[in-house]
């Protein structure tokens, strides 16, 4: 589906904030808490460190303590967990192993688009009363997922909380997030941007799914379909498993570029606003892209389904893109190399460019994202 081969009336179209996410009302709580909490950035001082200030409005927060950098990061899981659910009593099979990777992953992913290695991660599981803790099979899969991917990241998992909160998360139901700290060492791993620019090569890492972002939407979008989660999407996955596949883990890819000396310009994990993320550094660039990755049939589905144009499915979705890494162009090919190594798909998307103002161009699908498509700081 085109941008301009879509005309279907507006109350068909599903969108985002008709499933509940209003990003025009959250974004704007963000930026005011940024600044909020930039003016406690003096408190370091009393310590003898200071914080990196190019690293406010980034993915991961930076802590310069003198011979290397800390980083780090809280994440939440979202709404994917109720898919497990309603899978769970569709098919009696648990999901929860692959649910704790989403977990870990919404939190490593944006740790090291700031050039981390992580090091810890600490586990946040509120349940809505202590019973959902008494299905010891979903329990234990959740436990083994959790050190599964802590074991692929190379993090060690260091506690956590486990509340029960009836009344705040409603019964039977879990509210599951992490933090996530790692390490810069050496410091030139520093990766907030500052030798981005004209030139370099934009690296998509391929997605395997819909990640943990846009869940919302594609529990909405249940209701239209006529088997529910059981709705084919291609013969032999439902909907449902589909969307379950658990969220790429970035890290290894990271690890293993900076192993070869690559250095990463910038990077931006592709996670709600979908390919608007590309406009996340604050520098007046053009990101031209010439090819765009293979979208997964889920998201196909998804944007058939929801009646979504070209434009409103990347400025919503991963479309295919989970992880952008921005190199020299003389890196680009080994980049795409190190992480097919790494059992990552990858492609050379595209190229930045010298502009007057901030925009994303998508060229195969003719869709342009400006500085007013996303604004985070």
């Amino acid at each position: 589906m085109t941008a301009s081969a879509s005309h279907s009336p507006a109350a068909d179209t599903l969108s985002y904030e008709q499933a509940g996410v209003n990003y025009d009302l959250i974004d704007p709580l963000k930026v005011a808490a940024q600044r909020a909490a930039a003016a406690t950035a003096g408190h370091l001082t009393g310590h003898g460190f200071s914080e990196v200030p190019a690293s406010r409005g980034e993915s991961a927060y930076v802590v310069d303590v003198g011979p290397f950098y800390l980083a780090s990061i809280v994440e939440c899981l979202g709404s994917k967990a109720l898919v497990a659910d309603e899978m769970k009593a569709l098919t009696g099979k648990s999901y929860y192993a692959g649910i704790a990777q989403d977990t870990i992953a919404m939190a490593v992913n944006d740790l090291i688009t700031v050039g981390a290695t992580p090091l810890v991660v600490q586990a946040y599981w509120a349940a809505g009363g202590s019973d959902w803790f008494a299905d010891a099979q979903r329990a234990q899969a959740l436990v083994e997922g959790w050190k599964k991917a802590c074991d692929v990241c190379g993090v060690a998992w260091g506690g956590g909380e486990t509340p029960a909160l009836a009344g705040i998360v409603e019964s039977g139901r879990i509210d599951l997030a992490a933090s996530c700290t790692g390490i810069i060492n050496p410091k030139t791993r520093l990766s907030v941007g500052d030798a981005l620019g004209a030139g370099d090569a934009i690296v998509l890492l391929s997605s395997s799914g819909i990640h943990a972002n846009g869940l919302s939407l594609a529990r909405k979008l249940v209701e239209r379909l006529p088997q529910g989660y059981l709705t084919e999407v291609e013969p032999g996955l439902t909907y449902g498993e589909a969307l379950l596949a658990p969220t790429t883990l970035y890290s290894p890819v990271t690890e293993a570029l900076a192993k070869a000396g690559v250095t990463m310009h910038y990077c931006a994990n592709i996670t709600g606003h979908g390919w608007r993320k590309l406009l996340r550094h604050p520098s007046s660039l053009t990101y031209r892209i010439h090819t765009v990755p293979a979208v997964p049939p889920v998201l196909k589905f998804i944007q058939q389904h929801a009646r979504h144009d070209d434009r409103e499915a990347y400025s919503t979705l991963n479309m295919g893109a989970g992880f952008a890494l921005f190199v020299k162009a003389e890196d680009a090919q080994r980049t795409v190399e190190i992480a097919k190594a790494q059992g990552v798909d990858a492609i050379i998307a595209g190229v930045v460019e010298a502009s007057a103002s901030k925009q994303v161009l998508i060229e195969p699908i003719n869709v342009r994202f400006g500085d007013d498509d996303l604004q985070l700081r």
